[in-house]
């Protein structure tokens, strides 16, 4: 049993820099409404935004006009965040990558991740961004967790090195075509 029951995530929290920084690149960039702000209630000289990622929940941006904007990439460490990933549908992620780059961010381009494809760049202050589509639907009452559960234990099953479009199909997942 485990110590406490999750109902998902609610929000995450990111340290920006300026106020406009972060707005120009979450509801400009990400596409993500900007939906309030008022001051960090636990350091008031702080500003707090927020923002939709498309599920209802929120991404939220600590800001304060003193504070600069770097662009190298955050630290990779142990307890450090690696990256963010966000769902995108198949249309916007097959024009993500020209889109970034016409608009200054340079990306990986595509890349096969066996069940989802990726795309990833670095935000304005170098966070590492991935966009994730998935290359399935659940079927009707599953999730797409469940689906690549029982995919897991086909692939462990065949000695496979990772999970594939094969994999899904047989543990119920519908591919997009």
């Amino acid at each position: 049993m485990s110590i406490v029951e999750t109902e998902g995530v609610h929000h995450i929290t990111l340290n920006g820099a300026n106020r406009q920084t972060s707005i120009d690149f979450w509801e400009g960039v990400m596409g993500m409404p900007f939906v309030f702000e008022q001051p960090n209630l636990d350091a008031p000289d702080i500003n707090h935004l927020y923002f939709d990622p498309g599920d209802g929940r929120l991404i939220t941006i600590f800001t304060h006009e003193d504070w600069p904007v770097d662009r190298k990439p955050n630290p990779n460490g142990v307890g450090n965040l690696h990256h963010l990933a966000f769902q995108v549908s198949r249309k916007t992620y097959d024009a993500a990558a020209k889109k970034l780059k016409v608009a200054g961010y340079a990306n990986s381009g595509e890349v096969d991740r066996g069940f989802m494809d990726s795309l990833y760049f670095r935000d304005p202050l170098g966070q590492l961004m991935e966009l994730a589509c998935y290359k399935f639907d659940p079927p009707e009452g599953s999730t797409h967790s469940q689906i690549l559960r029982k995919a897991y234990d086909i692939r462990l099953a065949a000695g496979d090195y990772n999970i594939t479009e094969k994999h899904l199909a047989e543990a119920g997942g519908v591919i997009r075509g």
